[in-house]
């Protein structure tokens, strides 16, 4: 982590604060215990991944307010203590311990009875290099044979320990199993409704299992299983289906590379023919150029999908599709 804010940080933080004072705003004055003044259960998600899986199994029946806005970096959101105040007024909360200290913060004095929080639903382990030349995680190699059911929960680190890689929603079988615990936990707040979120739940896990194949098949014919990437967003999405991410920076985006991780790097480029550097849609893409000129490599974009720029023209499916036609074009899975 940096040594305090730079200004990328506090414009991007300002911005998010800007943005959400209006929709903190329309929370507080909807929610109660019998859900919002238009009858729609009141629900607030910490950032993209968790207010997708709230809409999607909600559908018509809830209201859901993403507290990170499209565009902001949810890693820097902060919350001031009068938009703390009011996510109590939510009827139920849906968010990502361990990604964003605010939020972590916020639920905990809330007192909100509902919440459903995803690291509870699947398992997590340490991924990515950090910055002072270590190796990065090897997923698939280092781990075949490790996944003793189709989750893959044996072999690995549980629970919130420091360092855990939060990116969990990039591996699609762990997206589903937080998809389960999402539809349950609104199951409770709402029973009224329960079989309805029952069924968008089981819908919606059968497009993620669909999902799933779709990169098994997409990339069982790569050429190569090596990607470096700006962001060490991907260590679940490597696992999961046999590749082997390097990373420029570590879990946080904005750190700062050495120079023995950059001489790291350019080994690791030429030993395992990598083609492609790639960059997140959010960030700059400035040491990804830089790296890819001295290696003579193509830059693409690779989401780590934490937000949208245009959720009216994307959503998880879309971008996580758009990732893995990425992926195949760099490893020669075409």
């Amino acid at each position: 982590m940096n040594n305090g804010p730079g200004p990328r940080r506090l414009i991007r933080a300002s911005a998010a604060l800007t943005a959400l004072g209006v929709g903190a705003l329309t929370l507080a004055a909807c929610g109660d215990d019998s859900g919002t003044a238009n009858g729609k259960v009141s629900v607030a998600a910490s950032f993209y991944p968790m207010a997708f899986l709230a809409q999607e199994i909600g559908g018509d029946r809830v209201q859901v307010q993403n507290l990170t806005k499209p565009g902001v970096e949810p890693h820097d959101l902060e919350l001031s203590p009068k938009q703390t105040g009011e996510l109590s007024e939510v009827d139920m909360i849906v968010y990502l311990k361990g990604l964003q200290p605010a939020v972590d913060e916020a639920v905990k004095q809330s007192g909100v009875k509902n919440v459903a929080e995803a690291t509870s639903f699947t398992s997590l382990e340490k991924h990515g290099n950090e910055v002072h030349g270590e190796k990065g995680h090897k997923g698939g190699g280092d781990h075949e044979g490790e996944h003793g059911d189709e989750h893959g929960h044996e072999g690995h680190d549980h629970g919130d320990e420091a360092g855990a890689d939060p990116h969990v929603w990039l591996d699609p079988v762990r997206y589903a199993q937080i998809a389960k615990g999402v539809g349950k936990q609104l199951q409770k707040a709402d029973p009224d409704h329960k079989a309805e979120y029952k069924k968008n739940t089981e819908a919606l896990v059968s497009r993620i299992d669909k999902l799933n194949g779709d990169f098994e098949k997409g990339l069982k014919s790569k050429k190569t299983d090596t990607f470096i990437t700006t962001h060490a967003a991907f260590g679940y999405l490597a696992e999961r289906y046999g590749l082997h991410e390097e990373a420029v920076s570590g879990i946080d985006p904005e750190s700062e590379p050495s120079a023995s991780r950059m001489k790291d790097l350019h080994a690791v480029a030429k030993k395992d023919d990598v083609d492609t550097v790639f960059f997140e849609d959010n960030a700059s893409d400035k040491t990804a150029k830089t790296l890819a000129k001295d290696l003579r490599l193509k830059t693409s974009v690779l989401s780590p999908l934490e937000s949208l720029k245009d959720p009216k023209k994307q959503d998880y499916f879309s971008v996580m599709h758009q990732n893995l036609t990425a992926l195949k074009t760099a490893l020669g899975a075409q």
